[in-house]
């Protein structure tokens, strides 16, 4: 008999394909009485593809042995949770790296250029009534990332290509880079051009990037959030950049997606992404691929490829 695993929301179609070559497979979402399907089946599940699991959903899986994330991060997994109950947690880390890097220097050249903005007034036949302005360029400026790790390395490599004097600010300094160490996030802040976060998300960085850590970036200051957006006082940057005491921001996440806080909207110093930073064929191929990889080798008795736990 083939492994019984559970899906509890859609996932990639070349990720779902390969599952279904392997395991039989379990759609949570599809069923029209959810709690009444796991009381019946729960028992029988030996695995979760996917992300959103918390202690209730395991407690109702008693045979559950791994969980197999979507994603890089997995604040969205009661992590726990998962060890108390001897259950195995992978993520898919570095196959999204070079994806989210771009992205954020696509960010920040959008936001320092007025990219979208510039695009609007071309096809709004703005341009005919005069030019459209001067704006800014990443040349010679300090960007401090918030958080240096696997993906934050990549950034870094892109923004010292675009001629910028990287530093970076997390839990402990890394003596191996060949950057500037701040211990203080708010002394970061205050020093750097541009600040780019790219954190775990989770109770121990909820509000990270406080008020004083945006008011230390200040009105010349520009943000870039392309890790969860709950790092971020979210209420006290709408304010800041509204009134100019921030200087601007380009967000791929926000506290509550998918709504977006109304009075960015209307902003012009400000550019706004989807949640796509991992967000092209290449790579999210490369993360169901992955997912898929530490089923096998879990069921196979093999050494996990990307364990949490």
């Amino acid at each position: 008999m083939t492994v019984e695993i559970l899906q509890t929301s859609p996932l990639l179609a070349s990720c779902e394909a390969a599952l279904a070559e392997r395991y039989t497979v379990h759609k949570l979402h599809e069923q029209d009485d959810k709690q009444g399907w796991l009381a019946q089946n729960g028992s029988r599940i030996r695995a979760h593809a996917g992300a959103g699991v918390q202690a209730d959903l395991m407690d109702k899986l008693p045979n559950l042995e791994i969980i197999a994330s979507f994603g890089v991060g997995y604040d969205s997994i009661d992590v726990a949770a998962a060890r108390a109950r001897n259950v195995r947690v992978t993520n898919t880390p570095d196959v999204l790296n070079d994806a989210v890097a771009e992205l954020t220097i696509g960010l920040m050249i959008a936001l320092a250029r007025r990219i979208p903005q510039a695009d609007r007034f071309v096809r709004q036949g703005k341009w005919m009534a005069g030019n459209y302005g001067l704006f800014s360029e990443l040349t010679g400026k300090t960007v401090g990332i918030l958080g240096l790790g696997r993906i934050g390395k990549e950034i870094a490599i892109r923004a010292q290509a675009m001629k910028m004097r990287v530093v970076y600010h997390g839990r402990r300094q890394q003596p191996a880079v060949p950057y500037v160490y701040y211990d203080n996030l708010e002394n970061m802040a205050r020093d750097s051009d541009w600040l780019v976060i790219i954190a775990p998300g989770g109770r121990n960085t909820d509000g990270i990037v406080s008020r004083q850590v945006l008011e230390a970036l200040g009105p010349e200051g520009r943000l870039v959030n392309v890790a969860r957006g709950t790092l971020i006082d979210e209420a006290a940057m709408v304010e800041m950049l509204a009134s100019g005491r921030l200087g601007g921001a380009a967000l791929d996440v926000f506290a509550e997606e998918p709504s977006v806080p109304e009075a960015l909207l209307e902003l012009d110093n400000v550019v706004l992404s989807p949640h796509q930073g991992s967000a092209t064929h290449q790579t999210r191929d490369a993360m169901g691929a992955l997912l898929v990889a530490n089923l096998d080798a879990h069921f196979a008795g093999e050494p996990l490829l990307s364990a949490v736990v």
